[in-house]
């Protein structure tokens, strides 16, 4: 049996940045592996430590930069890492599910894996669609925000249960093969060990191109764009009242009656 983990690298914005040419200037940001791929990851390498899977195989959309990030989930445990790029992508922001569904979608189809786990939200951009959006390119079975799941092989189904609103949860079985996304919670994700990290130096990325994936361009405009960033604009002027604490308490009363805030 096969896992395919899809994962995202993803942009965390320092405290102190600047917006340039509407948008997070490039050197305030700090890129590492999203945090509910995370789950998802640790779940495929426990089920391979078990016995029940026999490879976990991830992919991932990125340029050359996101291959730390592949690197540091080869160092927890994936067996093989695909990375999807080519110049093409790096000249509009990949900013619609459909898009990146379309992407993954030849490369599971390529590796036949019985199960494609992925997080169930994106950290940066809250997206949390690509997953059930990949299952329907796919026209698989799918299961989302699963926090809990059970494999029974002979019968090729799987036993899930999900979060839904309200605080109530959904038991429930699917056929395999199938596609689930991963709620934070449903296992502790290891940190990668000093050995772990130096293997994962020599692992070979297998970089594919929409082209080899055999993807019309057409399939790739997105029908989602991201508009400019922007500081608000500052409203009115501030006022600093000096003086002792009573004083500072009596103007600030004052000034609340003044504008209305308060009745006198």
């Amino acid at each position: 049996m096969k896992i395919l983990v899809t994962f995202a690298e993803v942009a965390a914005v320092a405290d102190n940045f600047e917006i340039e040419d509407g948008a997070v200037d490039e050197r305030y940001l700090e890129y590492d592996l999203n945090e509910w791929d995370e789950y998802a990851l640790e779940e495929a390498v426990s089920l391979r430590e078990e016995g029940v899977a026999d490879e976990v195989v991830t992919v991932t959309i990125g340029p050359e930069r996101s291959e730390d990030t592949i690197r540091m989930a080869l160092a927890k445990g994936a067996d093989r890492a695909v990375r999807i790029w080519d110049e093409s992508l790096a000249d509009g922001p990949l900013e619609d599910v459909t898009t990146r569904a379309a992407l993954i979608a030849p490369v599971v189809e390529e590796e036949d894996p019985t199960l494609v786990l992925s997080g169930v939200q994106a950290a940066d951009d809250g997206y949390g669609a690509t997953g059930v959006a990949l299952a329907r390119v796919l026209e698989s079975q799918w299961a989302a925000v699963v926090n809990d799941l059970t494999l029974d092989l002979p019968n090729n189904t799987a036993r899930v249960r999900r979060e839904l609103e309200g605080g109530i949860e959904e038991l429930t079985q699917i056929n395999l093969p199938a596609v689930l996304t991963i709620q934070s919670g449903i296992n502790n994700p290891r940190y990668a060990s000093l050995r772990g990290l130096q293997q994962a130096q020599t692992q070979e990325i297998d970089l594919r191109t929409p082209g080899d994936l055999d993807i019309e361009p057409e399939s790739l405009k997105p029908g989602l764009t991201r508009g400019k960033l922007a500081e608000p604009e500052p409203k009115g002027d501030t006022e600093y009242v000096e003086g002792e604490p009573d004083d500072q308490a009596e103007a600030i009363a004052g000034l609340l009656v003044e504008h209305g805030v308060v009745e006198e």
